[in-house]
């Protein structure tokens, strides 16, 4: 069951369209301050954010495992994923789960340091964390294509997307 109601959507900016809706959780992460490749979703449909509550969620055509190179590690997304957003933290996630050894689990909290010291923290609702250096979920712009959408929005104006009010 959907955490997004009509009633959180008609209070929230809201975005359709995988190309807009890439650039907004991106646009999401830098204005929260975390690195830009910690949502490396596919298929993006739906993507809304309530400023005034924090409340954030994203929806993709079918769930995902993606796999952090740096630190090899496995995170499943699935098809809808939502948090409590603020400077630094995402808090309440729901939908985003890691591989520990064979078994998945699920992730409650992010959060990177304040003041910065280039790490980034992963915890668990029974309150377990891991810390792993923000570098290993940063994407170089060239390569998530955040550029040349930027370049498109700013040539053509909004493209892909629907902002409902």
């Amino acid at each position: 069951m959907s955490l997004v109601t009509e009633e959180i959507k008609s209070k929230s900016e809201v975005y359709h369209g995988d190309e807009m809706c890439q650039l907004k959780s991106k646009e999401l992460l830098a204005e929260i301050s975390l690195p830009n490749g910690l949502l490396p979703l596919k298929d993006i449909i739906e993507v809304g954010y309530n400023r005034e509550t924090g409340f954030v969620w994203l929806k993709q055509k079918k769930s995902i495992t993606h796999k952090f190179e740096k630190i090899g590690k496995l995170v499943s997304y699935a098809t809808e994923v939502t948090a409590h957003v603020e400077k630094g933290k995402i808090k309440k996630l729901s939908g985003v789960k890691t591989k520990e050894l064979f078994i998945w689990i699920t992730l409650s909290d992010i959060y990177v340091d304040d003041p910065p010291t280039g790490k980034i923290t992963f915890q668990t609702p029974a309150g377990l964390s891991r810390t792993f250096p923000v570098s290993a979920f940063e994407v170089d712009e060239k390569s998530s294509g955040v550029k040349e959408i930027k370049k498109v929005n700013e040539t053509v104006g909004t493209v892909g997307g629907v902002k409902e009010v």
